[in-house]
């Protein structure tokens, strides 16, 4: 095939994907308005799944948190004429693309994969199939742990009590899209790792001498993560993060086999 025979493919496999993106952006939209108050509005009411799951820590905030979410609710505001609309439409793109990821991933190695060896398939369509997994394990584990300790004390916090807090349309769902979309990513670690393994740019050698290094910059990380400064909320970051260096060392091929 020429180039303009690839480019021709690769048209069609763009306009596949347009297409399935699309379908779903529509449906997405007819259903936004459900989406919205069951799902994504979902941890600014104290009944949110997480808030119960947490209920037996009730503490004063010093070194336990509440999170029990008892009289807690927040009223989502919108002060721009046009925000609600946008945000309807926006974010059914984006959930759209979020949902036919897969699909996404799928159809563009379908065009590149005539060109690979069978053994190189093999190896692509594994890394195909876990970084999907890792990648909405991630965004789950946002969803339900990360964003909604994060947001309800940043809900509650107050400087003075005299100024109280008011959040905006355009601010909740910026935070809700960034952060959820970054622990997403941060969970594709143990595939990059395991593909700097594969080039013989790091061994698990690596992991076993650097662990301990490794805790303390998870410590650093989880605490710039975590809003609160208690060690209960501390440790629920830290424990996915640390989860995922110890499974990026076992993806990690070993440099001798006197290394383990």
């Amino acid at each position: 095939m020429d180039f303009w025979g690839h480019l021709g493919a690769l048209r069609g496999v763009l306009f596949k994907i347009a297409v399935v993106v699309v379908a779903f952006a529509i449906v997405l939209f007819i259903y936004m308005p459900w989406i919205f108050g069951n799902i994504i509005l979902a941890p600014c009411d104290g009944s949110f799944i997480t808030y119960k799951w947490l209920g037996l820590l009730q503490g004063d905030g010093t070194f336990l948190p509440d999170m029990s979410g008892e009289g807690f609710h927040v009223d989502i505001i919108n002060y721009n004429l046009t925000s609600q609309f946008n945000t309807h439409i926006s974010l059914s793109a984006w959930l759209a693309i979020i949902i036919s990821f897969p699909f996404i991933i799928y159809m563009l190695w379908t065009f590149i994969r005539p060109g690979l060896y069978p053994s190189e398939r093999k190896q692509a369509t594994k890394a195909f199939i876990f970084s999907n997994i890792m990648f909405y394990l991630g965004m789950a584990c946002s969803y339900f742990i990360i964003f909604p300790m994060c947001f309800k004390f940043l809900a509650e916090y107050q400087i003075t009590e005299e100024i109280e807090n008011t959040i905006a349309l355009d601010s909740y769902i910026s935070n809700f899209l960034t952060l959820n979309f970054i622990v997403g990513i941060l969970f594709e670690l143990p595939l990059l790792c395991w593909l700097l393994g594969k080039m013989g740019l790091i061994t698990r050698h690596f992991f076993r001498k650097y662990r301990r290094h490794a805790i303390v910059a998870l410590l650093i990380l989880a605490a710039f993560i975590t809003p609160t400064g208690d060690p209960v909320t501390l440790f629920l970051m830290f424990i996915p993060l640390y989860m995922l260096w110890e499974l990026s060392a076992l993806l990690v091929p070993k440099a001798k086999p006197t290394d383990d």
